[in-house]
């Protein structure tokens, strides 16, 4: 088998930060335009190409096959449990899933109807409110998930969030956190076999690149 490596990158706002730490990492030389439209970036030369792809596809690329090892948030690998190894927090990238409402409705626990939830997580909306004992009807969406309540779509929403601005702006505040997500590289458990020198070598380099931006000198 080729020991050419194939990494799939998430678009959008992870990309560059991504792409900053693999080039500290010595797997870079990419320029990569925010409007270039190329899913497949080669570098034959340093044995290694990239696929950009949505970051809700990037589990589905790397636990196939298709991509030996990946970058995606938390938050996707909670919704999805791909059957993927996930060996290095990127710490890139953090936000939280949480439960929002609209200002001053009443809280959750005191309705005695079921809710209608609004999101684009499914699976871990369901699961947290089972554990919490409540029927819920799930809403699926796509974007625009803090309009539903606005409109009377639904009662609750589920979505990350990083600043809160979003749901500021639209009336809404959060009622719970359900889980922190940080960016993770993930890897193929068979090309973690077939192809094991050159993705240990990218696991311990991005580590030790992650290590110096966490690790804080310790006084004499």
């Amino acid at each position: 088998m080729s020991e050419v490596m194939t990494i799939a990158l998430s678009k959008g706002k992870l990309l560059e930060p991504t792409l900053t730490l693999f080039e500290q990492a010595g797997f870079g030389g990419y320029l990569i335009e925010d409007d270039d439209r190329r899913l497949i970036w080669e570098h034959p030369r340093n044995g290694h190409r990239l696929l950009i792809v949505r970051p809700s596809d990037v589990p589905a690329y790397v636990e196939y096959g298709a991509a030996d090892v990946g970058v995606v948030g938390k938050d996707v690998l909670l919704e999805q449990n791909p059957d993927v190894y996930e060996p290095v927090d990127l710490g890139l990238g953090r936000c939280k899933l949480v439960v929002a409402k609209p200002k001053g409705q009443t809280s959750y626990q005191r309705l005695s109807s079921k809710l209608r939830v609004a999101t684009k997580y499914p699976n871990m909306t369901e699961r947290y409110f089972n554990q919490q004992g409540l029927p819920v009807e799930i809403i699926k969406l796509y974007g625009s998930i803090e309009l539903a309540p606005l409109v009377g779509l639904a009662d609750r929403i589920v979505d990350l969030v990083s600043t809160g601005k979003t749901l500021k702006a639209n009336n809404l505040e959060e009622e719970d956190i359900i889980a922190w997500s940080t960016a993770r590289l993930i890897v193929n458990r068979a090309s973690l076999k077939m192809k094991h020198d050159v993705i240990n070598r990218l696991i311990a380099r991005v580590k030790k690149c992650v290590g110096k931006k966490t690790t804080k000198a310790v006084p004499a």
